[in-house]
């Protein structure tokens, strides 16, 4: 082995011993959850291997409304942070350069922390919140109850807001950077075959974007969709997301419920796996035209 491949590999080899005690928590706790899971839990008696609790969580309507709750969550405040994030996107696109500002203003959310951003939404959409106050002493509504009841509600108003917050500034910055890496020969002769903005748009860049659009897309469903904090806080107390619903399983002063705790876990990881699994396929397949 000569000088430069020692040189290579001497930092990796002193991180050995720091990786094997991470690798080795990281696989305990994966090993353990998924024995928990089949029903060996020593420490409350449970020793014998089976699938009941599995079968018992899967097809509970508790489960089934959570499961709901959380792809619906998921997907909606996915969806709408797409649209939103690609239009501002291709706003972006077609300002000027001396808008650097602008630019930049978009990004800010980004920085902002999930709980501040909750923190937000609480004081200003609550019924005895800021719009509220306001709207009441403009005259829009007569008394601060008439005011709509976003937080804690069952259509997880709140915690698409949140999630709105965040994921629109990320999706206009990943599409703002393929926006405008798009040669400007194909707008220009959508311009000379008489194409408006909207169609040019729509059949130059959508098409060329779209790719990334949909891998980050994934990443942001697969992010809310395990998300924690967010529905705990602002969520409603039924139907509870999958991730709130382990946790009040996991927590519970009975521990009997640990399996099923653990069984949601599991759940969990298998669906973010499958997300995984979409989005490296989607990305070879992007490099692959690319």
């Amino acid at each position: 082995m000569n000088f430069k491949s020692k040189s290579f590999w001497h930092p990796y080899i002193l991180l050995i011993p720091a990786l094997m005690i991470l690798i080795g928590l990281f696989l305990r706790g994966i090993i353990t959850g998924i024995a928990q899971s089949l029903g060996y839990f020593p420490m409350v008696g449970l020793k014998d291997l089976t699938l009941k609790y599995y079968y018992e969580i899967w097809f509970s309507s508790e489960f089934i409304d959570a499961l709901g709750f959380s792809l619906y969550i998921s997907f909606v405040s996915s969806l709408i942070a797409v649209v939103i994030g690609v239009f501002l996107a291709y706003q972006l696109v077609k300002l000027p350069k001396k808008h650097k500002i602008i630019r930049l203003l978009y990004k800010l959310p980004i920085v902002v922390p999930h709980i501040i951003a909750s923190l937000l939404v609480f004081l200003f959409f609550t019924q005895s919140g800021i719009l509220s106050r306001i709207l009441f002493h403009i005259g829009l509504i007569e008394e601060i109850q008439q005011f709509p009841h976003l937080i804690f509600d069952d259509g997880g108003i709140g915690i698409i807001l949140v999630y709105l917050w965040k994921f629109t500034p990320f999706i206009a910055l990943v599409s703002f950077t393929i926006l405008k890496h798009i040669n400007n020969s194909y707008t220009e002769v959508a311009e000379n075959l008489g194409a408006n903005p909207w169609q040019i748009f729509w059949n130059v860049y959508f098409p060329l974007a779209l790719p990334s659009i949909a891998s980050s897309f994934i990443i942001i469903f697969a992010f809310s969709f395990g998300a924690f904090e967010i529905p705990y806080l602002l969520g409603p107390t039924y139907p509870r997301t999958l991730p709130v619903l382990a946790y009040q399983k996991y927590i519970s002063s009975n521990l009997l419920e640990r399996p099923y705790a653990m069984v949601i876990a599991v759940t969990l990881s298998i669906i973010c796996f499958i997300l995984i699994i979409m989005y490296v396929k989607l990305l070879n397949y992007v490099f692959k035209y690319d």
